[in-house]
């Protein structure tokens, strides 16, 4: 409901290892994870400094360092192109090609419209092409894309791809990738300006040779203006099925929003941050969790203040131990968030017990191989 005050059901899990400040302030864009998996940040800011983070061993213990990048001293492998319209949000997609998968760049700007950029494997440069020959779904705007995602399908060559735009238009589009066809389309108009939109799945992978995995998606849509939102069952229902993410509208405009696994249980858990310094973290319960059908839905499981408006996050493995850290930007600087490694070493000790459990009770001539264990183990 709109307007619903938010309480908690519990404590922030996470603490905060460490906070390096910015010399001028970052924006709603200026934080990316390494690429494939490299345990760093890049974080930009206005006046075009971008720094690297990442942790070292510095006298046996881990510390954050964070290092100004010198993007002009880069031999060979820096690329200017120039930009004819205000640009607004960059992202990489994997697209499929023939049989090959290649990255490209996709950049929104206010012309409006979304720019694609490819190699071009002769010149080995990439260059701009036609935005309508990958993504026929990525046409045809009226107003200025500030978040787009895309989210290839797995097992599959098709992908969702969702764009939220300043005048509060959302759209969401299935897209066939080798026929280039867009099987289905479903829009929505949300009052002020989308924040945010993220593609992902609720249901942890239970995927058997008797039961395939059923292709169940969801997509956030985070308002400026209104409380956030989830959309469930894409593929099935559209954008009919809406859940609240209940006091999102409590603490001003929400700047950005992230879909991780916070607390460790295999699913996933909707994190959205405002401009009114609160980090809001919402985990659905749904009948499986004893609820009524009623009073299923998104709940607020945590929040944590900050002492500026919090511009962007990323979960990313920073210190190589397993466990993600999660990385807010701020106003004034970035916090590294980590996980209490007393209770990480309790969980993991619960669960091999429960591994051993299963093991031992389980009949003679089955695979032995360690599955995952359920979600609705009691956590420690």
């Amino acid at each position: 409901v709109m307007g619903e005050a938010a309480v908690a059901a519990e404590p922030c899990p996470l603490r905060e290892d460490s906070f390096t400040r910015f010399s001028s302030q970052s924006n709603v864009y200026g934080l990316a994870g390494g690429a494939g998996g490299r345990a760093e940040l890049l974080a930009a800011t206005l006046k075009g400094k971008v720094l690297g983070f990442r942790y070292q061993d510095l006298r046996q213990k881990i510390r954050p360092v964070a290092k100004e990048l010198q993007f002009n001293y880069i031999p060979e492998s820096c690329l200017n192109l120039e930009l004819q319209f205000t640009p607004f949000q960059l992202c990489h997609a994997e697209v499929q090609v023939g049989d090959q998968l290649e990255t490209v760049f996709l950049l929104s700007g206010n012309d409006p419209a979304i720019h694609l950029y490819k190699e071009n494997e002769g010149l080995h440069q990439f260059e701009e092409q036609p935005v309508e020959n990958l993504f026929p779904e990525l046409t045809n705007l009226t107003s200025s894309v500030l978040w787009l995602d895309v989210h290839n399908l797995p097992g599959t060559s098709r992908r969702l791809s969702a764009l939220g735009c300043q005048s509060g238009y959302v759209r969401v589009a299935h897209v066939d990738q080798q026929s280039r066809e867009v099987l289905q389309t479903w829009t929505v108009l949300q009052d002020g300006p989308i924040s945010r939109v993220i593609v992902f799945s609720l249901s942890a992978p239970e995927e058997t040779k008797d039961r395939p995995q059923r292709e169940e998606y969801s997509v956030l849509v985070a308002s400026m203006l209104e409380p956030a939102v989830v959309y469930r069952d894409l593929l099935s229902r559209g954008l009919e099925d809406q859940l609240l993410l209940p006091g999102s509208d409590q603490f001003d405009s929400i700047l950005c929003g992230l879909v991780t696994d916070v607390d460790l249980d295999g699913r996933p858990e909707v994190l959205v941050a405002t401009y009114g310094q609160e980090l809001l973290c919402y985990k659905y319960w749904g009948q499986e969790s004893g609820l009524l059908e009623a009073e299923c839905g998104f709940h607020l499981l945590w929040r944590r203040s900050f002492s500026s408006p919090v511009l962007a996050m990323a979960h990313v493995d920073l210190t190589g131990d397993g466990l993600q850290e999660l990385a807010v930007v701020s106003l004034k600087g970035v916090h590294i968030l980590q996980h209490s490694l007393i209770q990480a070493s309790e969980l993991v000790l619960t669960r091999l017990r429960h591994q051993v459990e299963q093991r031992r009770h389980r009949p003679q001539g089955l695979g032995d191989g360690v599955g995952s264990v359920p979600a609705e183990n009691p956590d420690p």
